[in-house]
């Protein structure tokens, strides 16, 4: 029995970033940076420089996921088409002692490291997990100290289990800030549930990036409609002759070349990037339904947030890229019209130019006959002459006058001569149909 040679790396593939175990409490620290090709493997190797340091094991080169335990921190190393995520996740004990997000899980790792961190920093979130305890459904938590009360939004999620709070706004130090309420529940339920809030921020950001992208577009694509309809209008223009509407739509076709040029270019430069957005913002909402959310006290729950606010962004994006998908097809349809037409004109001007080369050609032929004709007379005559010498100098012999036996031998030579041409005109005309 063969065995694909895909098998095992397919197989494994489900089992490739698996959920980290998060108890309670815990402390998470979340970065993700936008890198480039290049910017991937700087990462990789700036990961590797943190392990030398710590006397600790490389990972593979060409590893898409690593965790490694770093005194109290455990770092979750991801690296994904366009960004690596860095997670760092401690355990160390939230109590009065120190206010929440005073000093965070990231914090414990080399300050220095983390500013040489290759890439663009686009999402940057704390997640403060709170000991287990029997969650209060009648009075709302304080968070004043260190959420945005007018800005809150929570919900009940894995089936009761926990409660999350977050204001969804970007704090004095650069993240944005998440606090989990749980029962007792197990660790890797909750962290589950702690990836999926994750997740959710990472792809919000993602699809976002799109926005702006089609916020410049729309005043491009207007421009371009506006020269298609100029376009239209001179497509649908009667010309003053024949010459001047060919001339004018030959014009029209290099104007509109260039404009299905340009159309197609902004296409291609952008159509990864709305797919991209498409594929993001299924996620999002894939892991919103994932937790199962239920409001509490009155609050917006993430996922109802998240459709007002980011469902209106998704639906520009979406509408640019129809606009954007509509235009270069009726550019295409438009291109085709105009070919058609120089085509149909270039055949008219075929069709007259041929009937002009018949009458041509007939006009050839009138004239070669005529000139055939003075051609047996010229030769006619000529041969004739040599007949009279040849008599002149036999008459002694034949007692024959020259002119009589000139005169007779004209219409016998004028015949020869003439069905000799006809029979060169029909050979010509058999090798010319065999060819």
């Amino acid at each position: 029995m063969s065995e694909h040679p895909l098998r095992h790396q397919l197989h494994n593939e489900i089992h490739a970033r698996p959920y980290e175990r998060v108890g309670a409490p815990a402390q998470i620290s979340h970065q993700v940076m936008l890198v480039s090709p290049a910017e991937s493997q700087q990462a990789y190797e700036h990961l590797c420089e943190l392990l030398a340091n710590l006397h600790l094991a490389a990972p593979n080169a060409n590893s898409m996921f690593h965790t490694e335990q770093i005194g109290p921190v455990r770092l979750r190393w991801e690296r994904h088409g366009e960004f690596i995520s860095y997670t760092f996740i401690t355990h160390e004990q939230i109590g009065p002692e120190g206010p929440l997000f005073e000093r965070c899980a990231c914090d414990r790792i080399s300050a220095d490291w983390r500013a040489r961190i290759p890439g663009q920093l686009l999402c940057a979130n704390h997640v403060a997990v709170m000991p287990e305890s029997e969650l209060d459904c009648d009075a709302l938590p304080d968070f004043s100290a260190v959420l945005d009360v007018d800005a809150l939004v929570g919900a009940d999620v894995a089936d009761g289990h926990a409660q999350v709070f977050t204001d969804l706004r970007i704090a004095s130090d650069g993240f944005t800030r998440f606090i989990v309420l749980s029962k007792p529940m197990s660790t890797r339920r909750r962290g589950r549930l702690v990836q999926r809030l994750l997740e959710i921020e990472t792809y919000r950001l993602l699809s976002l990036l799109t926005l702006p992208l089609a916020r410049e577009l729309t005043p491009q694509l207007n421009v371009y409609e506006q020269d298609l309809m100029s376009i239209m209008d001179a497509i649908g223009g009667n010309g003053a002759s024949d010459d001047a509407e060919a001339q004018r739509d030959h014009k029209t076709l290099d104007r509109l070349t260039q404009l299905a040029s340009t159309v197609e270019g902004v296409y291609a430069a952008s159509h990864g990037r709305f797919t991209a957005a498409n594929a993001y913002y299924d996620l999002v909402n894939r892991r919103v339904t994932d937790l199962r959310e239920r409001p509490i006290f009155g609050l917006q729950t993430i996922g109802q947030f998240l459709e007002r606010r980011l469902a209106p962004a998704m639906q520009t994006c979406a509408w640019a890229a129809r606009r954007q998908q509509a235009l270069s097809e009726r550019v295409a349809r438009c291109s085709n019209l105009l070919r058609t037409r120089v085509e149909v004109a270039m055949q008219q001007q075929n069709r007259s130019l041929l009937a002009s080369m018949n009458r041509r050609q007939y006009l050839q032929l009138r004239l070669q006959q005529t000139v055939e004709g003075l051609s047996v007379a010229a030769i006619t005559y000529y041969m004739a002459s040599l007949v009279g010498h040849l008599f002149e100098a036999a008459e002694p012999w034949l007692h024959i006058k020259p002119k009589l036996a000139e005169g007779l031998s004209i219409p016998v030579i004028a015949l020869l001569v003439w069905i000799a041409l006809q029979r060169m005109h029909h050979r010509l005309e058999r090798a010319s149909e065999n060819r």
